[in-house]
């Protein structure tokens, strides 16, 4: 992979963690330096979904097709990245390095899963890519639009002015944000935006978004402009919300879907924090280990196993039904338990996941952790899960979930700790 000056502004690719209700156990704005001789980001090899397909393509072992009449190698990518076209996403508003050629009649494209995501703007100079490596955290790529005879991604080493921050728990990470995008898609603040996640209010969430999906009566920003530059935070609502078809708003012959499904664009939510949640503690746990200063360790674990129990998820009012057959086909990623069960399957009725702890926790990057967090992780979840723990923080998880959580994880999860079996 080539390596060169990453052009700055990709903060609107995707995005990391979430902005409100803060949990005080984490110090959530303190950045770790990406040159501790127990990180080193970006100056070791890394090993992610892109740097796997770039080996591949050198070794002859996979192949990028170019499909003509403007889709170019997002096709054979997408393919090759194991990524669904049921996951793609639409933003309008002008929140990347392409922005010139984004607005709300030329919506960039977002496909992902659970470690990698691919950004396509009409017409653009490069495909965009962030993908996650289960030590290093996340890595920015682009791949020229344009053939070539041998295609090549190019690792943006220096973005991070954009990709770590607060927003991003102090280290290189991904978000979804929410904007008050004019007519053409331009925030009207610039550099102010509103980080979201599974805890941010419905009404504060997907500006500057296209979302196809119904949930009720309850309200969000998506599918909204401002037109009036005098009162840029009067969206104009109008036929905005539960939509089931985008129609006309802009012409979909290059895209490979005309739905951005709202299930989606919830479960991309979750899945960014959680991602930034478990590299920054894994990083805070190699820095300890080598400085000594374990004490932060605690407050980083709470902060994990709070998020990934849904404690402080936003309730659902009104039952939410995406378009596309993303709440089918996520589902079937599993694992699954004896019975069928998976902490993929929805509940969409009055919380997102009808068994309420993240499917990340099957990740490699969940694996990947230092052995001092997985054991902590794990005890936590287990005095939870079990009824040792009830405090009010989980108090919204019935027995019932608790011990469906338990009995799906002691089926799926591999090397759980001995403790964890029955009648040990």
């Amino acid at each position: 992979m080539r390596a060169r000056r990453f052009i700055p502004g990709l903060v609107g690719l995707l995005v990391a963690s979430g902005i409100t209700g803060l949990l005080a156990e984490m110090d959530e704005h303190r950045w770790v330096p990406l040159d501790d001789p127990a990180i080193q980001y970006g100056d070791v090899p890394v090993d992610d979904p892109v740097a796997r397909l770039s080996k591949q393509l050198e070794s002859g072992k996979a192949k990028l097709e170019f499909t003509r009449g403007g889709l170019g190698y997002l096709p054979s990518l997408l393919k090759n990245l194991n990524l669904n076209v049921d996951s793609q996403l639409l933003v309008f508003s002008k929140t990347s390095f392409q922005q010139p050629k984004i607005s709300p009649w030329a919506p960039r494209a977002l496909f992902f899963n659970d470690n990698v995501a691919v950004g396509s703007v009409q017409g653009g100079d490069v495909l965009e890519l962030a993908a996650l490596d289960p030590k290093q955290g996340v890595t920015f790529y682009t791949l020229d639009a344009k053939r070539a005879a041998k295609p090549t991604f190019d690792r943006r080493s220096d973005c991070l002015q954009c990709h770590q921050g607060t927003t991003t728990l102090g280290i290189p990470g991904i978000m979804v944000t929410s904007v008050f995008p004019s007519g053409d898609g331009t925030p009207a603040f610039r550099g102010a935006s509103l980080v979201t996640d599974h805890r941010t209010p419905f009404g504060d969430r997907w500006g500057g978004w296209y979302v196809t999906g119904t949930m009720g009566s309850e309200r969000h920003m998506g599918n909204s402009v401002a037109h009036d530059a005098a009162h840029p935070r009067d969206l104009d609502t109008a036929g905005s919300q539960n939509l089931t078809s985008l129609g006309r708003r802009f012409d979909s012959t290059n895209y490979l879907a005309r739905t951005s499904d709202i299930v989606a664009l919830m479960t991309l939510e979750h899945q960014t924090r959680m991602t930034n949640l478990m590299i920054r503690t894994a990083w805070d746990a190699r820095v300890a280990e080598r400085t000594g200063e374990h004490e932060r360790i605690d407050g980083d674990v709470e902060a994990m196993v709070t998020y990934m129990l849904f404690a402080d998820e936003r309730h659902i009012y009104e039952p939410i039904q995406g378009v596309s057959s993303f709440t089918k086909t996520f589902p079937e990623r599993g694992p699954q338990d004896r019975k069928g069960r998976s902490l993929r399957d929805f509940d969409l009725q009055t919380r997102m996941f009808k068994y309420p702890l993240s499917y990340m926790i099957y990740s490699e990057t969940f694996d990947a952790m230092p052995s001092v967090v997985r054991e902590r992780v794990y005890r936590r979840l287990y005095d939870v899960l079990t009824g040792k723990d009830e405090s009010k923080t989980f108090a919204r998880l019935s027995d019932g979930d608790r011990r469906a959580i338990l009995e799906i994880l002691l089926d799926t999860k591999p090397n759980l700790p001995e403790y964890w079996r029955p009648g040990s």
